[in-house]
């Protein structure tokens, strides 16, 4: 392992049975991650408050996270987006670049972020209760817009030119989309009118592709909608199935219909080397997600599942009980805490999911600390003082000796909307 053996891993966790490979003098070794870090607030402008000094103690937690497991390539879900980007910055220069408790200080010279359409008013009742406004009628969750948007920060350069956004994809253009039916009867449970303006994206699909050493990663960035939260219809549910199946088929060659918000259509070109990642809230075998929905990355023959795994979880659902107690899944690869509510348990819904191909598998794990571990203060007990969920980290070699394409040179910020990435 390159940077993360150097955090204490080994005494923090239990890695997946996965075989070690060393690199090798034309391999490049690299770490990506994902982490709801729960950076959400509960107004418009609050994270950018919370930021502007180094003294808030959940970003300090949060970041302090970041920097021991140290990957060089991280998506964090919930992270409030606004369209100045300036928490994208403050988080970095007040916090991720300055050591947390004797961490070793991280520098991302690269961030990309983007509008969400969570808090986004659709101007239709889609929650059916007779009026329209307010959170659950908006073209994603969220209190205001913004609410539980994404970064991906890197430590190599992203091709922005590149990149492509399905945040306004529409839902019923998917074919055979699950829309949702009035319960007992064949009627739409949103009308034609609102399904001419509802995304299937909650929040926002992005493909930010990144220059390794030469090779390029498409990382694949989403936050599928909680399947929870339903009535009988399921709509929560079966949007959280199909936005997962978007990502399944971008990569497998299935989407012809899907277009981005440039006007380009389709997916992956075939053999493209990519990294899916994010809180898909959709676990293989537990929980309240539609049937099978996880599986269609899980599953997928583009994928490999690396298997991150760790001993908190472990005793975490020991020591939680509950629903626990009645789970299928192993509890060591659970990424997430849900023991405040009575279901539906911990459970395994932040992945990092590297292709089939060039790159490799040298490592994965759970950043989830037992607690005799002097970092549980960072994960800890409901209320946690950073998330309900975990950090999950795959370390990867890409093999080849790729030409090195042209690497720009990083702009310092001078302010907060002038840093690489904006």
């Amino acid at each position: 392992m390159k940077r993360v053996a150097a955090v204490l891993f080994t005494a923090i966790l239990v890695l997946a049975a996965l075989p070690a490979s060393p690199a090798s003098a034309d391999s490049t070794q690299i770490t990506i991650a994902t982490f709801n870090a729960s950076l959400n607030r509960e107004a418009s402008g609050q994270l950018v408050d919370d930021l502007s000094t180094p003294d808030n103690q959940q970003a300090r937690d949060v970041a302090e996270i970041i920097q021991r497991t140290d990957a060089d390539i991280i998506l964090i879900n919930e992270f409030d987006h606004t369209d100045d980007e300036a928490a994208v910055d403050l988080f970095r220069e007040h916090y991720l670049a300055v050591s947390q408790n004797g961490a070793p200080a991280i520098a991302y010279p690269y961030a990309w972020t983007g509008p969400v359409n969570t808090g986004v008013p659709s101007g239709f009742d889609l929650n059916r209760d007779g009026e329209v406004g307010g959170p659950d009628d908006a073209l994603g969750f969220g209190f205001f817009p913004g609410q539980y948007g994404m970064v991906v920060y890197s430590k190599y350069p992203i091709l922005e030119d590149q990149v492509r956004t399905f945040q306004n994809f529409l839902w019923a253009d998917m074919p055979g989309a699950l829309l949702p039916t009035v319960p007992g009867t064949d009627e739409g449970w949103y009308s034609d009118e609102a399904l001419e303006v509802m995304p299937l994206s909650s929040k926002i699909h992005a493909d930010v592709p990144v220059d390794v050493d030469g090779t390029t990663i498409h990382v694949l960035a989403a936050h599928p909608t909680p399947p929870s939260f339903d009535g009988e219809e399921q709509r929560n549910m079966r949007r959280n199935h199909d936005e997962i199946r978007l990502w399944a088929d971008y990569v497998e060659g299935n989407a012809g219909y899907l277009y981005d918000d440039a006007g380009s259509t389709g997916g992956l070109d075939a053999g493209a080397e990519f990294v899916i990642v994010g809180d898909y809230n959709a676990d293989p075998h537990d929980g309240d997600s539609w049937p099978g929905a996880i599986d269609l990355l899980l599953g997928s023959s583009r994928v490999v599942d690396p298997l991150p795994t760790s001993a908190g979880a472990v005793e975490a659902a020991a020591l939680q009980g509950g629903a626990n107690d009645d789970h299928v899944a192993d509890h060591a690869l659970d990424t997430a805490d849900f023991a405040d509510d009575p279901a539906p348990g911990n459970l395994r819904v932040d992945y990092v999911l590297p292709s089939v191909g060039a790159l490799e598998v040298a490592d994965a794990g759970v950043f989830w600390p037992t607690t005799d571990d002097e970092l549980f203060r960072l994960t800890g007990e409901f209320p946690f003082p950073t998330s309900d969920h975990r950090l999950v980290w795959v370390e990867l070699l890409i093999e080849g000796e790729p030409e090195p394409s042209p690497t720009p040179t990083p702009t310092p910020s001078a302010s907060p909307t002038e840093h690489p990435g904006a």
